[in-house]
């Protein structure tokens, strides 16, 4: 059985690097971690992981990326997969944007850029512990 997923989503390639590699060293090999530039992009690595049946508990994306805005791809992931823990990471939404995810996306917290990566594994455990 594969082990579940958490994914990162963000168009900056730095980022994506620096996330995964927090979670490596938080979490070592108890999650799967699956990165996507985008979320058109990412909506079709859930529809393939899905489709493989493997379990993606937690997305942690960025709201200002080319495309779709991390609420509207937060939203649309929660109407399919309302399952599926939703982080926000951000150094640019507006309150609007946040509230409009936890209403309609049950998102779980926003995160400002720079975050702390004690910040991010506290948030990602504190969401864990609702499984």
């Amino acid at each position: 059985m594969s082990k579940p997923v958490i994914l990162c989503v963000d168009d900056e390639k730095v980022i994506l690097e620096s996330l995964k590699a927090q979670l490596k060293s938080a979490f070592g090999n108890a999650y799967q971690y699956e990165v996507a530039e985008d979320a058109n992009e990412a909506l079709e690595l859930i529809y393939e992981l899905t489709e493989e049946r493997i379990k993606i508990i937690l997305i942690v994306s960025d709201w200002l990326m080319p495309g779709m805005k991390g609420d509207d791809f937060l939203i649309r992931v929660h109407r399919e997969f309302p399952y599926i823990i939703k982080i926000m990471l951000t150094g640019q939404a507006d309150e609007a944007s946040i509230e409009r995810a936890k209403k309609y996306a049950d998102l779980h917290c926003c995160i400002s850029k720079p975050w702390s990566e004690a910040d991010l594994v506290e948030a990602i455990k504190s969401a864990m512990a609702k499984l």
